[in-house]
């Protein structure tokens, strides 16, 4: 793969020393909600500038401990969400570089990408999606949530040491809530709207602005494929029997071998050669086929393995349990004291842990300011707790942001005397 130097959309490349295709869309792509601050000394550009951001951010840190497909939180071998994201980046640098894009900007958003993910995998956000149908009617999916992360929940400190908002640019926003990999559509390029991304209603809806972001969305598909299969074997999912099936499935698409860095090559080089501004960003057919069959493969042997019955039980035990406990707190604007009444009486840790992330995003009326530990400048989204439906969301809000570890951990409080 070293031998490969395309650099097709050199012309077209998201830089920010050059517009694109003529237009304002560099323009549009670097704009902030807020304008952020400033150094006299700043060396990064505005996308490395998101990149760190989001490093170092407390939803980034989280995701060393929550579920990417296996729930093994006593085996450090199993792949987990944070390993994952950084797959992706590297996949996606990888194409982002040979294709001539920016790759800082590509890097921002693959770092960004599963920022949105509730513990317990795909398994807590199944239980978490029937909760907010069920509770407020509305839908829930990790893309969106990873945007709602990003422009109002995650809080960084800014030069001044107050907490704000990440504030990041809209290409990273925009392809963080548009990486959907899951569809099977071969050859996506770049829409020409700026849109409202609040205004978007289902994963995959509409594809990413930027050709970066159109990167990162396929390199999602391309990182999980093989290193699901590795942790499959050995968590002893698949056999050995299985295995030879994949050989074979392989041989047929001119592979000795199925492996991460197998496939990885593979389809990286292959996407390389086969993309281009005209055709998109986009794999050979034979590729396409290949990619198909693997999927196959793994939802038939791994992903609706009997082997993840119970685990889901669990994951919809745990979930539940904490947001029916926390919505007995309700008591709209005296919710606050309701919660500080309550922390010496029982499940001290979680009603504790919850009073002191809640109070950060409601109006000041109705905090006491002591509990406060620093100044904080970032939207209140839950004001004054006028509704059930803004404390409900609020409680999303919080299991969505958790560890496999701390919902456990909150759970096990729950069924403590």
């Amino acid at each position: 793969m070293e031998n490969i130097k395309v650099k097709k959309f050199s012309c077209v490349a998201m830089t920010e020393d050059i517009s694109i295709d003529g237009n304002d869309k560099l323009e549009k792509s670097i704009h902030r909600e807020k304008v952020l601050y400033s150094r006299n000394n700043e060396v990064r550009t505005e996308f490395e500038r998101d990149y760190t951001r989001i490093l170092h951010s407390l939803a980034y840190r989280r995701l060393k401990h929550k579920t990417q497909v296996f729930f093994n939180t006593q085996n450090d071998h199993i792949c987990t969400r944070m390993e994952h994201v950084a797959h992706v980046e590297s996949v996606s640098y990888m194409i982002a570089k040979s294709l001539g894009l920016n790759c800082e900007l590509t890097k921002a958003i693959a770092m960004g990408h599963d920022l949105g993910h509730a513990p317990f995998g795909h398994e807590g956000e199944d239980v978490i999606k029937k909760i907010v149908k069920n509770q407020l009617g509305k839908s829930f999916w990790h893309e969106k949530n990873g945007l709602r992360a990003v422009d109002k929940l995650d809080l960084l400190s800014d030069n001044k040491g107050s907490l704000t908002n990440l504030n990041l640019t809209y290409a990273v926003r925009d392809g963080i809530i548009c990486h959907c990999g899951e569809i099977d559509e071969n050859g996506i390029s770049p829409r020409d709207e700026n849109i409202d991304l609040n205004t978007i209603q289902n994963p995959g809806q509409v594809q990413p602005y930027t050709w970066e972001g159109c990167v990162v969305k396929i390199s999602d598909k391309i990182a999980y494929l093989g290193r699901d299969i590795e942790d499959a074997l050995l968590l002893k999912i698949i056999s050995q029997e299985d295995l030879q099936d994949m050989y074979k499935l392989g041989k047929e698409h001119g592979q000795k071998t199925i492996n991460t860095s197998v496939i990885i090559n593979e389809l990286v080089s292959d996407l390389i050669q086969n993309s281009s501004v005209e055709n998109g960003i986009c794999f050979s057919y034979e590729k396409q086929n290949f990619i198909n069959t693997i999927k196959k493969f793994n939802y038939e042997k791994i992903y609706n393995s009997k082997q993840f019955d119970y685990y889901k039980k669990y994951a919809h035990l745990v979930i539940n349990s904490i947001f029916q406990e926390l919505y007995k707190y309700y008591y709209k604007e005296n919710t606050i004291k309701k919660l500080q009444d309550n922390i010496d009486k029982k499940y001290r840790f979680l009603i504790s842990d919850f009073k002191g992330w809640i109070i950060k995003y409601c109006d000041e009326s109705i905090i006491n300011i002591k509990d406060l530990k620093k100044t904080l400048n970032n939207k209140k989204i839950y004001g004054k707790l006028e509704t059930e439906e803004i404390y409900k969301e609020a409680i999303i809000d919080f299991i969505s942001g958790m560890t496999d570890a701390y919902a456990i951990k909150c759970f096990n409080e729950l069924i403590s005397f």
